[in-house]
């Protein structure tokens, strides 16, 4: 391919408000600019940015290494790898048509604006407005200079300071959908030209959630001027695009341990980066409840960590429509009948009956699956009544939702075949205590908890249960309706289960504990230290798992990353996830045939993007490799 460059004749200017002629006369240049540096001191407030000798060519789609030549204009790397491939930087791979030109142009900060916004819907117009201030946010952290305050006076400043960037978005067919659905598309068309002094950006989508996407590709397509700190946009693009799959999720489990809203924030950042679209936040478990609650404040007081490490419900409505105008849903999840425990005591002392039976019982070994143990009473009509009213209040701080996660999974049948009231209840029910007649109570649990769920919705929402005992083929049969019930499949051999499940009619989620498990590979939390199945999930792991839509009349909706936080907390959050949740992106939003082999470099790049915008993310590989394409390999 051919020389790329700027059309502003970005190789003239040089650092930070100094011109360098010497950069074209060579040896003696280089001598005078050193001489002069001697006898002139410099400014003890000024701010030194040290040059690169070194630019980037595009050889076959791949940005190679020279010094620079007086002769020639080589440009930076980020430029180089903007417009020398054919799919360029954006991430995840777009599914349909892409289209990056070869030439820049450099704009300010200031010369962003939103042009026409054309919603048919003023919900959805509002909702692309604030996106668009993200948007705009997103690109001044590029650069402290994107202003242009530091560029002095001449033909190339004025140049600049022209140059108009205007961003139009239609939402057609209406494009009324404001909140996600299983049937939302997300889809959007980009198309960037220029003419003269503006760039302007158009995007077509089917949604605002497709609008947003959009946004977050142009984005993309902008970066910051090594030499100069300004920014600079593609001048032609086309890209056509839309999500392989519907559900694209991040568990994170804040019961464990606690994980602060900051770091829950900067998880929606990276997730909206990457085009997640769902947090599923496992809020609370045996270990502890710290959502805070004003009608039943005593299951934070009791099941907090501490008075600090709770969630108000402001935060929680705060949290909510910061994902939402980034794109992402929040779903949540109490998780029961199992794993339930700390922050349920105080019912027996207020005369309701122990709701929560097995609570903190040791040996631990006897009664669950992990310490601390702890599940629901089924055989207490107390226990619905307060669950009914936790419902409730879950629909009210997380509203107009299509899903509902029951958790549902990994009962302690040995825990309710200890616990006399539960044993009481099924005799008195004409049951025994043999492993189906437990399973049938469970099946009972479920089924009070569905109508629970639906009379504190006003409809039918579709339930999302894990997979467990209850799962398995006769019982889900019995209990676990598929008009109604998607299973998220978390065994061993999740993409064949997947294709069971869709023969039978259920819609599902994969995830495999194989590679997408994020919490593994850091021995075991209790003690007996690292255990060899539970290994580290690399990136390649993860973007390796291939999904199949499934030929049977139900399907895959998509599919879930899961951290669970026995070694997690907001220290920690973002290298345990990032960037590895992003190579789950790309899977789920282009599900491509390739391997990783053709999506590293762009990987790499997009896990320093997420570093620019304050995530912690994991390092992959030497910077060298990110400067030097394809030359670290086995």
């Amino acid at each position: 391919m051919g020389r790329r460059r700027d059309s502003l004749a970005w190789g003239a200017w040089r650092a930070r408000g100094a011109w360098r002629p010497w950069g074209t006369l060579g040896a003696w240049g280089v001598c005078l600019a050193a001489a002069l540096s001697i006898l002139a001191p410099y400014p003890a407030n000024a701010s030194f940015r040290l040059g690169s000798p070194w630019g980037w060519r595009c050889v076959n789609e791949t940005c190679v290494k020279e010094e620079k030549d007086p002769r020639t204009i080589l440009p930076d790397l980020d430029t180089c790898k903007l417009t020398c491939a054919r799919g360029s930087v954006i991430w995840p791979r777009p599914t349909g048509l892409v289209r990056i030109g070869n030439e820049t142009v450099f704009f300010l900060l200031g010369a962003l604006e939103l042009g026409k916004v054309n919603t048919g819907n003023p919900e959805a117009e509002e909702l692309v407005r604030e996106s668009f201030n993200i948007f705009n946010t997103t690109l001044a952290s590029l650069s402290s200079l994107a202003d242009g305050a530091h560029l002095p006076k001449g033909a190339f400043t004025d140049q600049v300071r022209r140059h108009r960037v205007v961003v139009e978005v239609v939402l057609v067919g209406g494009g009324h959908q404001t909140t996600l659905s299983p049937h939302t598309r997300e889809a959007y068309t980009l198309s960037i030209t220029t003419q003269e002094l503006t760039t302007r950006p158009v995007i077509f989508a089917t949604d605002f959630f497709g609008a947003r996407h959009a946004l977050e590709t142009l984005s993309q397509l902008v970066v910051s001027d090594e030499d100069t700190g300004l920014l600079k946009v593609v001048k032609t693009a086309a890209v056509t695009d839309a999500p392989a799959f519907a559900y694209r999720g991040l568990l994170v489990d804040t019961s464990r341990n606690f994980v602060t809203v900051a770091a829950l924030r900067r998880t929606v950042d990276a997730m909206a980066a990457s085009k997640l679209n769902t947090l599923h936040w496992h809020i609370t478990d045996s270990h502890s409840f710290p959502l805070a609650l004003h009608s039943l404040p005593n299951m934070a007081y009791y099941g907090a960590y501490s008075a600090r490490q709770v969630y108000t419900p402001a935060q929680v409505r705060d949290l909510v429509q910061y994902a939402r105008v980034r794109g992402v849903r929040v779903l949540p999840e109490l998780d029961a009948p199992a794993h339930v425990g700390n922050g349920w005591q105080w019912a027996e002392k207020e005369g309701l009956g122990r709701l929560a039976v097995c609570v903190n019982q040791e040996p631990w070994q006897q009664y669950c699956e992990e310490p601390p143990c702890g599940q629901l009473n089924p055989s207490l009509n107390a226990t619905y009544s307060l669950l009914g009213q936790l419902y409730t209040h879950l629909l009210q701080l997380f509203p107009a939702h299509h899903y509902f996660h029951y958790g549902a999974s990994q009962v302690s049948i040995n825990c309710w075949n200890l616990t006399e009231e539960v044993t009481e209840y099924l005799k008195e029910t004409g049951r025994g205590q043999g492993a189906e007649d437990f399973h049938d109570l469970w099946g009972e649990f479920q089924r009070r908890a569905r109508e629970l769920v639906e009379a504190a919705s006003g409809d039918v929402t579709l339930g999302v249960v894990r997979s467990s005992s209850l799962t398995e083929a006769e019982r889900r049969k019995r209990h676990l309706d598929p008009e109604y019930y998607i299973i998220q499949i978390t065994t061993p051999d999740a993409v064949e289960e997947a294709r069971r499940l869709t023969q039978e009619g259920y819609s599902v989620i994969l995830s495999d504990p194989k590679t997408w498990d994020l919490s593994s590979g850091h021995g075991d939390a209790y003690g007996s230290g690292p255990v060899p199945k539970d290994a580290y999930k690399g990136w390649q792991a993860v973007y390796g798992t291939h999904l199949q839509k499934g030929a049977g009349p139900g399907k895959v909706l998509g599919g879930e990353a899961v951290l669970w936080s026995h070694q997690v907390d907001g220290g920690n959050l973002d290298a345990t996830v990032w960037p590895r949740a992003a190579a789950l992106a790309e899977r789920l939003w282009s599900n491509p045939s390739t391997s990783w082999r053709e999506a590293e470099t762009r990987f790499i790049h997009h896990r320093q993007r997420l570093v620019q915008r304050g995530v912690q993310a994991e390092r992959i590989q030497p910077q060298w490799c990110h400067q030097n394409e394809g030359l670290c390999y086995l």
